[in-house]
């Protein structure tokens, strides 16, 4: 079944952030807190973060994301290496790849905190840009090519990482999305071209 995989992780990640909304020692584990890596050595939470989601509508936007373009890039993924388990495996190293700039940097901060699936995520929507530059993409229900909104997806979160005036983990989004384009590039060198050709002849929707 196309998108099995894709489908199972929405649900587990469903399943745990709806249950971290109303557990606090479940999210206390699970959440992305330095020291707790640094002195405990609990290294999971390099990736159990990523389950965890501050409110509804941050695990919505996240899902819904996940499930249309996570689909057709677990597909291509199969069909690319015959392996049902590299679309798994590239999301959840995405997980630990896009937190681990935040992680170096917070190290030793006992008060930084961070949660979602915002980095993996991005790392599959880069992912499917990558292959599909001139697809549209709905952003507030109005539909732009999805190498622009990649474009402006990158300026807008290289001034906020920097501005530092909200909860957001820019540089997790960032991280992510180089660590889709990177993983895509490595499974298929050939896809560079594809990208390229694909950018110098537009074709919306496609």
């Amino acid at each position: 079944m196309s998108g099995i995989f894709t489908l199972i992780l929405i649900a587990i990640t469903g399943l745990v952030s709806w249950q971290g909304f109303n557990n606090r020692k479940l999210a206390d584990r699970l959440i992305l807190w330095p020291p707790a890596i640094d002195r405990h050595k609990q290294y999971d939470r390099l990736v159990t973060y990523g389950f965890l989601h501050a409110d509804f509508s941050h695990l919505l936007f996240n899902m819904v994301t996940l499930f249309f373009f996570g689909r057709p890039i677990e597909a291509l993924m199969g069909r690319l290496t015959g392996h049902w388990w590299v679309f798994p495996l590239f999301y959840l190293a995405a997980l630990v790849i896009s937190i681990l700039p935040s992680y170096l940097k917070n190290q030793k901060n006992p008060n930084y905190l961070s949660l979602g699936a915002s980095g993996a995520v991005s790392a599959v929507l880069f992912a499917f840009i990558l292959v599909s530059p001139w697809s549209l993409i709905f952003v507030l229900f109005i539909p732009a090519p999805a190498i622009l909104y990649a474009l402006f997806y990158v300026g807008y979160s290289i001034w906020m990482d920097k501005k530092g005036s909200d909860n957001v983990n820019h540089s997790a989004h960032l991280a992510g999305a180089a660590f889709g384009v990177m993983f895509m590039l490595f499974m298929s060198p050939d896809l560079l071209q594809h990208f390229m050709t694909s950018l110098m002849n537009p074709s919306f929707g496609r």
